[in-house]
């Protein structure tokens, strides 16, 4: 998923600039607030499909042997939950550019930051500062989630990474009409 989602959002917003049909989508009677929630939850259907075909891997263990079923099932949670911020990401790294490619790197960036670099700085500072990396860290919380624990902290993480690259991505979009 690191670099699957970054690859489907990197056209969602760059290429609709790129090629001028933002401009004839905005004209119609839409928010940018409901084009990119339209995007963001397009991007979702097709990650949730990609997930759903996966799950044809537990169902094939828990006919062979004992399967834990709630570890499963908030694997899964936390895949979506994860694959959601990533979109985000993705939407507002597409919505700050007409290039792609540069979409493309700046959701993998974005993305490194979060899934890779917080967790090594977490490892290397100790107390507060190592604390706050820990908590900022994608990593932490998809495998709190993953070992079958819903935790409130974990959920509040993920939404508030969705909901914040979401609404950058809605402001990248009005800037552009004060500017364009």
């Amino acid at each position: 998923l690191f670099f699957f989602i970054p690859a489907i959002t990197m056209r969602m917003l760059a290429e609709e600039k790129k090629t001028g049909t933002l401009e004839l989508l905005l004209t119609k009677n839409v928010s940018d607030r409901q084009v990119v929630l339209g995007k963001f939850l397009a991007g979702m259907l097709f990650i949730s499909i990609a997930l759903a075909f996966t799950l044809i891997y537990p169902i094939s263990i828990s006919k062979i042997g004992n399967l834990d079923n709630g570890g499963t099932i908030t694997g899964y949670l936390a895949l979506i939950l994860m694959s959601m911020a990533y979109t985000a990401i993705g939407l507002f790294a597409s919505s700050i550019t007409s290039n792609q490619i540069v979409a493309f790197m700046t959701a993998l960036l974005i993305g490194l930051c979060f899934h890779i670099i917080f967790d090594v700085l977490a490892a290397s500072f100790t107390g507060f500062i190592g604390q706050i990396f820990s908590l900022l860290s994608v990593t932490s919380h998809y495998e709190s989630l993953s070992r079958g624990v819903i935790d409130s902290k974990d959920l509040i993480f993920f939404i508030s990474i969705t909901l914040l690259g979401l609404f950058l991505a809605e402001l990248a979009l009005a800037k552009r009409h004060v500017n364009g």
